[in-house]
């Protein structure tokens, strides 16, 4: 049987590979594969006197002792070059005379209580933050022929994973800097974003933007992250000044009321939390300091997609986020650069018909998904979209065509089985589901019948429970008039149609924000011996007809009345 694996692992894969190529084919890079295991770093530093101005650093911080220590570090350690750099960057001839909280963040900054090789580094945030607290970003450059990693943008790593009896050295030809400016410190020192920098000053964002990191009752940080854009992005867009963006946004005229649409346009560009690059990459939604709106995220091969989705057939591009010029550390959050002006997506509810078996692991097994005849059943841990708190598989369906279990009259003729569907057994299973609207729907599931099944299965939606249960025991009506079916809470979803298929109206939702949500469904009783097959999950706004369209039974299409 074919298996596929995770979208995380295989990103983390490719940028593996990508990484790791680097590091063993650079021409100017030397590599130490191994010291003697007895020298912890300290050691290592004192015999070699290359290093010896971090070493200076470390006594003079005192870290010198807990770093000769027994322990599992990863030193970023600059060489007595960059150190001198850094030093005739401060004006100063002497390490002494640099305040020592500064000498003390700068070396808690290049070092990491766990031993991270460069072939686990990728394109992005190193996954575990310095002792300092501040993530370290590596990536590859290209400079005169020869590729190097770099680190934070800048430095570039010139001999690597040199062992050590605590951890592993790599040696940089920079000296790492703290971020020390704010958001709003950091959008002002670039001219390129002055009049993003405006806006934010025109609308009261500036001012917080500003605020130093703070912590609620829980413990979490008060992070930021930005998406800005450049003045020859605003200027694509017809935008060259502060006046022109209060014409075209600003329908209030007062843009510090958050109900004014120029608010809500930087608001929209302001994320909740500290979201590097790596975390949008396996984030399909986040949310935004406007209220109740989201941003969709979609990565495609190595670019990051905002808002890129298909509503009603058709394709929404999305914008592009500028890798190389993203992920700005600031002391309060982090920036990131976008290609292209956007703004909130106003769209009123919409249906969306969640064909459950259509999983992306399941559709890339080509000679599976919808070929009649055909099924496969994969591991929690090999799909990305569907989670469950046991070690059973889900199966996908294909149904041979004209089967005896009628699974055939299933829209698109495919469904989800799942077997044995009871506590121990994919129980509860949860589904992340396609980007819905804001707005009031009414929550449909349709499914093949079986006696063996549950006959008593709750279904929640973003964890709060709906009404009404399904009994998956429960076959279709067929004698009732559509409409009272409906007054009942059923109907008949396929065309043609049998009694093998039911569907069951659970209850009526408030999505509050535009995005992806969650749908779990969980028996209650643990009565089920059988499969449990699942069609389409419906949500329809309330205020849609809520028979029409039907499905095509064994087919792709909508049946209009």
């Amino acid at each position: 049987m074919k298996k596929t694996q995770s979208f995380p692992y295989l990103l983390r894969l490719i940028l593996i590979v990508a990484i790791a190529g680097l590091v063993y084919n650079c021409t100017d890079e030397k590599y130490k594969e191994s010291t003697d295991e007895t020298l912890n770093i300290t050691e290592f530093l004192r015999a070699n006197d290359e290093y010896s101005d971090f070493l200076e650093i470390l006594k003079i911080t005192g870290y010198d002792s807990f770093m000769n220590t027994y322990g599992t570090y990863t030193l970023f350690l600059p060489n007595n070059e960059a150190v001198a750099a850094y030093m005739a960057d401060l004006g100063v001839s002497s390490l002494s005379e640099i305040p020592l909280e500064d000498l003390q963040e700068l070396a808690k900054l290049h070092i990491l209580d766990q031993v991270i090789n460069t072939t686990t580094f990728t394109d992005g945030k190193i996954a575990t933050p310095s002792l300092q607290g501040q993530f370290l970003i590596t990536g590859a450059r290209n400079a005169n022929g020869t590729s190097n990693i770099t680190v934070n943008k800048d430095a570039r790593i010139i001999a690597s994973n040199i062992e050590v009896g605590n951890g592993l050295i790599h040696v940089l030809d920079k000296v790492l800097r703290v971020a020390d400016q704010t958001l709003a410190e950091t959008l002002e020192a670039d001219p390129s974003l002055s009049l993003f920098t405006e806006a934010a000053k025109a609308t009261g964002w500036f001012e917080k933007l500003d605020q130093p990191v703070t912590y609620n009752s829980d413990s979490i940080p008060s992070y930021l992250t930005v998406l800005a854009q450049k003045n020859e992005v605003f200027a694509e867009a017809g935008l060259d000044n502060l006046e022109d963006l209060k014409a075209r946004y600003s329908h209030l005229n007062d843009p510090t009321n958050p109900a004014d649409s120029l608010n809500l346009f930087v608001a929209y560009r302001i994320l909740p939390g500290l979201n590097y690059m790596a975390d949008l990459a396996v984030t399909p939604a986040v949310t935004t300091k406007a209220p109740l709106e989201v941003i969709t995220v979609k990565l495609a091969v190595d670019t990051l997609l905002l808002n890129e989705e298909t509503f009603n057939g058709v394709l929404e591009k999305g914008v592009v986020v500028n890798r190389p010029q993203s992920d700005i550390t600031a002391s309060n959050g982090v920036v990131h650069l976008v290609n292209e002006n956007f703004f909130i997506k106003k769209r009123l509810p919409a249906p969306v018909y969640f064909d459950v078996a259509d999983q992306p692991e399941f559709r890339q097994l080509s000679s599976v998904f919808r070929v009649p005849g055909n099924s496969v059943y994969l591991k929690k841990e090999e799909l990305s979209l569907v989670d469950w708190p046991d070690s059973q598989s889900l199966g996908y369906v294909a149904a041979a065509i004209g089967d005896g279990a009628f699974l055939s009259q299933a829209w698109h003729g495919d469904v989800i089985d799942m077997v044995r569907f009871r506590n121990g057994f994919l129980d509860p299973i949860t589904f992340d589901t396609p980007v819905i609207i804001k707005g009031q729907y009414k929550v449909w599931v349709s499914y093949r019948s079986n006696g063996r099944s549950s006959a008593a299965t709750e279904v929640r939606f973003d964890g709060v429970a709906l009404p009404r249960l399904i009994n998956f025991r429960e076959g279709g009506n067929t004698d009732l008039p559509e409409r009272v079916l409906e007054s009942q809470g059923y109907k008949r979803h396929i065309e043609p149609y049998t009694n093998r298929f039911n569907c069951r109206l659970v209850g009526i939702i408030n999505v509050e924000t535009t995005g992806r949500h969650k749908i779990t469904l969980e028996a209650i009783q643990d009565s089920s011996n059988g499969n449990t097959w699942i069609d389409v999950i419906e949500f329809r706004p309330i205020d849609m007809d809520q028979l029409y369209p039907k499905f095509e039974a064994g087919g792709d299409g909508l049946i209009y009345q």
